[in-house]
């Protein structure tokens, strides 16, 4: 039997270089016969958590009627769940950590995942996605039983496209039939 896998994708751009790392590893985890499911958060409305402290008070429903509901439900069902962010100024994108915050409501709940991390950044140094990925982990320190299973950086990628041909892409096709 097939894992659930939800790849969610921080890029703003449709078809962006971290939008085709999360292809990659689609491709690779439906070759295996997992059940696939990517959101893109630029098709999402989701506002800025309010730390208004309602989720607490009342079964982790958020004040906001957003998307977030929807996903974090997604979540929940997911064995596996692929984070993928562009770098920017040498950290993830805006929408992915608004993602992150709004995860708040259920966070204790999350365990039992596997997660991947995919980015993508202008520099050609690996370093250069060093901020992200504490991010990404400092995130990962807040949830239950999960495992980082694996992360790519998909280094000199700054137009759409030019990941394409590198061996991130390749990586992250791998690591989905690997699921």
């Amino acid at each position: 039997m097939g894992k659930n896998v939800l790849i969610v994708s921080a890029s703003p751009r449709k078809g962006g270089n971290s939008d085709l790392l999360c292809l990659q590893f689609m491709t690779g985890a439906k070759a295996q016969g997992h059940q696939v499911e990517k959101v893109n958060l630029r098709e999402t409305k989701i506002g800025y958590c309010l730390a208004c402290e309602h989720c607490r008070q009342h079964d982790g429903m958020c004040v906001q009627q957003d998307d977030m509901g929807e996903i974090l439900k997604k979540m929940g069902a997911a064995d596996v769940i692929v984070m993928a962010t562009p770098v920017y100024f040498y950290n993830m994108s805006g929408q992915m950590k608004t993602f992150i915050d709004r995860v708040y409501p259920v966070y204790p709940d999350i365990s039992d995942k596997d997660l991947y991390f995919l980015m993508t950044s202008a520099d050609e140094r690996k370093e250069a996605m060093d901020t992200a990925l504490a991010g990404f982990r400092g995130f990962l320190s807040c949830l239950g039983e999960v495992a980082e299973k694996g992360v790519v950086f998909g280094t000199g990628a700054w137009k759409i496209g030019d990941i394409k041909g590198k061996t991130a892409m390749t990586q992250a096709y791998e690591m989905g039939k690997n699921v």
